[in-house]
């Protein structure tokens, strides 16, 4: 699924991803009039999202899906969720679930199997949701990684582990420092030493936090890599953090960005360009509210929201190839 992914952005020229990230008050006024209930709202957005899909599917390659904004409306809203993700799928998008799970191994094995698996009843196997690529929290560590790696390579797909994040307090975190792991005098040491300071290691030794989890992603996808150079194991990265994502990008020449902060968290396509490698590849870039929201603004104003949203998914396109040349 990597390569494929890969070869929707080289075929369309475009690394976007739209994000069904579909809050309830982003629906037009006469979508959320008569939608007085958890279900009804659930509907409405399902609605929303349907009609933006077949206006963009031919655009774009792939969409991304934000579980919180389902979640809140109970069964229902997991029931849009579910069938956003197979329409998308159905038109041949590329679909990224963005569930940020993970937790002990058996736990974990429990969400990769609702997410990139199977689950057994009987003697039967079904696939819950029709989701290629999630995205996995990885501060557990191996153990909660193992899992998704397993039923991602069975099963041809592909999952996105937090590295450095868009949001602004991520440094609070991520960029604490980690000088202490070369001098740890433990008989054991973790994989993160031994990924940091190992003969033959990343280009960049790891000095913080979101360094050592790169190295560490670059490290669980080693085995898994694709035609393209880029393995199934991925990395989410930040627009809005481009100094840290031109370091992330030397030291992870394998593992493939997902790019959030483009457009209304306030990153354009020069702070993005750090993601992508020489060939133009190496990221996919998503935007959310910048093109489900785009009929609210100025410069879309009198389209539909689903023109609206194609309208500017094509300028997003237009902005990001004015920097990087998809080869």
């Amino acid at each position: 699924m990597i390569d494929a992914l890969i070869e929707k952005v080289r075929q369309l020229k475009n690394p976007s991803v739209i994000g069904l990230d579909t809050a309830f008050e982003y629906l037009p006024e006469n979508m959320r009039k008569n939608a007085n209930s958890l279900k009804g709202a659930a509907e409405a957005i399902l609605e929303f999202n349907l009609n933006i899909i077949e206006k963009t599917y031919k655009l774009v390659p792939a969409v991304k899906v934000q579980v919180a904004y389902y979640e809140m409306y109970g069964v229902h809203g997991l029931r849009a969720f579910e069938e956003t993700l197979r329409a998308a799928k159905a038109k041949g998008l590329v679909t990224i679930a963005d569930v940020k799970r993970n937790d002990i191994g058996a736990t974990a094995a429990c969400y990769s199997k609702a997410y990139l698996g199977r689950t057994l009843v009987g003697d039967r196997e079904f696939a819950a949701f029709e989701s290629d690529f999630i995205t996995v929290n990885g501060y557990l560590g191996g153990d909660g990684i193992k899992p998704f790696l397993e039923d991602a390579k069975k099963y041809d797909k592909g999952f996105f582990v937090l590295a450095k994040t868009s949001n602004p307090s991520s440094g609070e975190i991520q960029d604490l420092p980690i000088a202490h792991l070369s001098e740890s005098k433990s008989d054991t040491p973790s994989l993160a030493a031994k990924v940091i300071y190992q003969k033959g290691a990343p280009s960049l030794a790891a000095k913080v936090i979101y360094q050592a989890m790169g190295q560490l992603i670059e490290k669980w996808g080693e085995d898994n890599i694709g035609s393209f150079g880029y393995s199934r194991v991925g990395a989410v990265v930040g627009a809005t953090h481009p100094k840290e994502a031109e370091i992330l990008r030397e030291a992870m020449p394998h593992t493939l960005f997902l790019v959030p902060g483009y457009g209304a968290q306030g990153a354009g396509s020069a702070e993005i360009k750090p993601c992508f490698d020489g060939r133009g590849l190496g990221a996919v870039v998503n935007s959310s509210r910048g093109i489900i929201c785009a009929y609210k603004t100025d410069r879309y104003k009198g389209m539909d929201y689903a023109s609206a949203a194609a309208a500017a998914t094509v300028d997003m396109r237009e902005d990001i190839v004015k920097v990087i040349d998809i080869l």
